[in-house]
Parts: C-alpha cells; structure tokens; sequence
C-alpha cells in the first residue's frame, strides 16, 4: 500500500499491520535492519546545500529520514530528511539494481536510510543526490502523520514531541533557538569571569523562593525530601566561601499551577556577584539580553505576538510605589491607608482587614500594573514583606534593594541587594515560619545553617535569577510555555 495523502476512510491499523509484515519479511530474508549498527555517513544535508559548488559531482554519504517519494517506472525521486534540514534523492533501477530498485519500492514513509550517491542539481536548478547505494537502517513501523499539513493536534504534540520534530520543522528551530540562546548566556557569563556550578536538586529544607515544593522520600536516611524551588541558598553559601561570582542554569520544580506561562518543572539561571547591589544586576541583565540579541537573532528589536520588543534601548527603572502611582493614582508614599485601600477597592483589588502597607501595595501593583508593562522594565523597591532575602533600603526601612523586571506583561527576573545581616535574616525567617504555621505552605521554612554561613560573613552581594523558558518564548515569538519545553508536564492518557 502506497502512503500518500491517506484518506480517512483508510484503517491505520492495516497500515501498520502492512508495516510488520514488511519487517517480517525483511527478517525471514535475514535483512534485520535493527541488525545494522552503523553507517558511515560522511556529511550533512546543509553541508550539501552549503558548499554545492566544491561537491557537484562527488560522492557523498548521507543518512535520514524518508519524507516521500514518487515512483516513475523504473526511476523515482524521493525526499530525505536528516537532522540539517532535507534534499532530493534520484533513485533509478539502472543505478542501484533491479533488486534493490524492487526493495526500495517496498520502503514505507518514515524508514530510515542511508544512501551513497552524486552531487548534481536538476533541470529545475534543485540540488539533489543521485543515488548509487541505499540501504534501509530502521523501519518505521506506524505512519507519520499527513505530510502536508504535519501534525496539529496541541496534546498529540507534547506528548509525542519527537513525532512534533519530524513532522514540523519550525518546532526544531524553536529548540534550536533554545540551545543558542543558553549558550550565548553561558559564554556572556563565563567572559565575565563568573564559574558555573551545581548544588543539589534534592533538598532537606526547600529554600530561597516562597513556593510548594514537591516532597519525596529519601529511603536510606528515612528522610522527607523536597525537589528544589531555587538554588540560591547554596550559591550565596558559596560567595560566602569565597567564589566571588558563581551562576547555575537548571531544573527547578513547584507544585503549583499551570497554564501558559507556568510549567512545574522550568528552567533559570541564577547568578550571584560579591560586591556589588541591585543597580549592577541591572546593568548585567541590560548587557546580557543585548548580548543574546545580538548573538541569536542578529537585532536588538523583537517581534513578539506582533508588537516590536526593543531590547536595545534604555530600560526603563521606575520603583514600584512610582509604578503603581502612574498607572492606578493610588499613591502609598502620600495616602495614608485608608486612603489607598478606599482607591485600591475602587479599582477592583481587594484589600484584606488588617493588611500590611507593603503587602497592599504588592496586591495594587500585581492586579493592575503587571499586565501593562510590555517594553523591557525595571520594578525596584519591593516591600520587604514579600522579599524575604533582599537587603533593607537604608532609606526607608519599608522597602528592600530588589527588582523584578518585566516585558510582554511577564515576570522575566528578579534581583535583590542580597541580605548578608545573619540576625536581619533570622528574624524574617522566623516571620516566614510564622505565615507557614498560619497556613500559608509556599513561605519559607527556617534554615539554620544558611544563618550559620551568614554569620561567618558574606560580603555585599547582588543576585540575579531569569526564568529562561520565558526567556526562550520572547526570542522564538511563542505563547505558550510548553512550546518551548520540549517534553512539558502532561497528565498520562487513561
């Protein structure tokens, strides 16, 4: 049965029947192809394409995907797909053999194989292969899906992203994108004389960020467990140790929600700076988005979803009391709180009896502000009672040395002035244990040996954490977080 465009009324489960009892065959004939464990392919597909002029006429060694195929008689033409991109095949029976002409006929869709041919382009002016040798490497026992409209189903394709990758080519240059642009952050970083490291996923007190951790059992030490919500705890513990600038890039894992920016397991890098505060964490940030700009995509302007991103100009820095004040006119500086929880309520956010100045203020910016920040900005001067590791400003007592900084309407960082005063940060974990107590399971759990590190001294510190799958969704132009993920969490079929 020949697959092209499949009708519906076609049973796929014919289909692939056919396609076993093709590989029976081809294993009473002892022609296994699981039995072949290599082939020496000497170049790639955009190699080909690449460098055409010195390759016309020579023979080269391929391996791929077939794609399709056209049977003419005694010639065919075929496509073939590898992991550059893909080209034409020229397979005639007077080349390969009468015999391995029939064989080939048999191929299904999707086989992998491995061809010896030469270089030479068509009359329509297409490089393409003239096959000498093929050989089937791999049967493709169930059909790719309709060649000319790929596969579209959303679950079918994070479930099976690997049939995703085959069946549309943007999907691949989305990761591929993702891989430049991790790499570009890497050398940004490493050229900067910071030292890349690890610190442990599981751990025994689930630190440095207010979230619900995943619990497991560690089964030798009889011991509960958390799946990491953030590194940062370990990394400061090694500035305190004397690695003056250290960043990680991994997993962390929350269990929260999910929707279209939020995935439970997500990637950030994290970077710690000895001597240095929260204006140096944004001036790095500045430089390392323009380095990855120019870099990945060659432009410091991103299209995103239609509206033009510019990266390159200045950032914007406002404090969050000025933000709130020029998009609400509620202003927490100057408005005693009655005042401001009368206009916060006017304005659809309710304030709850008894809330703290800082925690309304919070509320009023996270309802109302956020969404609107859509070109790359700077919030500075966060509350401390939602900033539980930042240094204090020594201005107003109210306020810690941290921003977040925001575009397309999403948090992509955030950065303090660390905290190295070891009885200031005992005491706001001891108000973190407080809220955890009072219900609140995403506050932070006391750390007893973060506080002895501090006590030994750490030096004046900025932090920077980025969430890098929202980082990858600016710079590929995606929506939706799992499409830049390339396995998402999912929950299993029935």
């Amino acid at each position: 049965m020949e697959e092209k465009n499949l009708p519906k009324e076609v049973d796929v489960n014919e289909i692939i029947k056919a396609r076993y009892d093709k590989l029976a065959r081809l294993i009473e004939m002892d022609k296994n192809p699981y039995e072949i464990v290599k082939f020496d392919k000497d170049t790639n597909i955009i190699d080909i394409k690449n460098n055409y002029a010195e390759l016309e006429g020579k023979t080269v060694m391929v391996a791929g995907r077939m794609m399709s195929r056209r049977v003419m008689g005694k010639a065919s033409f075929a496509n073939l797909l590898d992991g550059t991109g893909n080209m034409q095949l020229y397979v005639s029976r007077g080349d390969i053999g009468e015999d391995e002409y029939v064989e080939f006929k048999k191929y299904d869709i999707g086989d992998i194989i491995g061809v010896t041919g030469l270089v030479f382009t068509t009359k329509t002016g297409e490089i393409s292969l003239h096959v000498s040798e093929i050989v089937l490497l791999s049967k493709s026992l169930l059909p790719l899906p309709e060649k000319y409209h790929g596969l579209k189903d959303t679950d079918t394709r994070y479930r099976q992203r690997y049939v995703d990758l085959i069946a549309n080519p943007d999907v691949k240059k989305t990761f591929i994108t993702r891989s430049k642009i991790i790499s570009a952050m890497r050398a940004f970083l490493d050229n900067r004389g910071f030292l890349e490291v690890e610190t442990p996923i599981l751990n025994t007190i689930p630190g440095g960020a207010s979230a619900r951790p995943f619990v497991t059992h560690h089964n030798t030490l009889d011991l509960e467990m958390y799946m990491r919500i953030a590194p940062e705890l370990y990394l400061k513990r090694l500035v305190v140790g004397g690695f003056e600038r250290v960043y990680e890039i991994g997993r962390l894992f929350r269990n929260e929600g999910m929707d279209a920016r939020h995935n439970p397991e997500f990637t950030t890098v994290e970077l710690y700076q000895a001597y240095t505060d929260y204006h140096g964490m944004m001036d790095l940030t500045e430089e390392m988005f323009n380095h990855i700009a120019d870099t990945v995509i060659g432009n410091k302007t991103v299209n995103y979803q239609g509206v033009d991103i510019n990266i390159g100009d200045p950032w914007k820095r406002v404090t969050m009391v000025e933000s709130v004040r020029e998009f609400t006119g509620i202003d927490f500086d100057n408005d005693d709180m009655p005042t401001c929880t009368e206009k916060a309520k006017a304005i659809g956010v309710e304030i709850k009896e008894n809330m703290s100045w800082g925690k309304a203020l919070y509320e009023v910016f996270d309802q109302k502000v956020e969404a609107l920040l859509i070109q790359p900005t700077f919030i500075t001067d966060y509350p401390v009672e939602v900033s539980p590791l930042a240094k204090r400003k020594k201005s107003d007592p109210r306020l810690t040395e941290r921003f977040e900084f925001f575009i397309t309407s999403r948090e992509m960082g955030n950065a303090f002035s660390e905290l190295n005063d070891p009885i200031d940060q005992k005491g706001r974990f001891l108000d973190q244990v407080k809220e955890r107590e009072g219900g609140d399971d995403e506050a932070q759990m006391m750390d007893e040996d973060f506080v002895t590190a501090l006590e030994y001294g750490m030096p004046p510190t900025g932090g920077l954490g980025i969430g890098i799958d929202r980082l990858v969704m600016l710079f590929t132009n995606e929506s939706n977080i799992r499409d830049v993920l390339l396995f998402p969490t999912m929950k299993p079929l029935a």
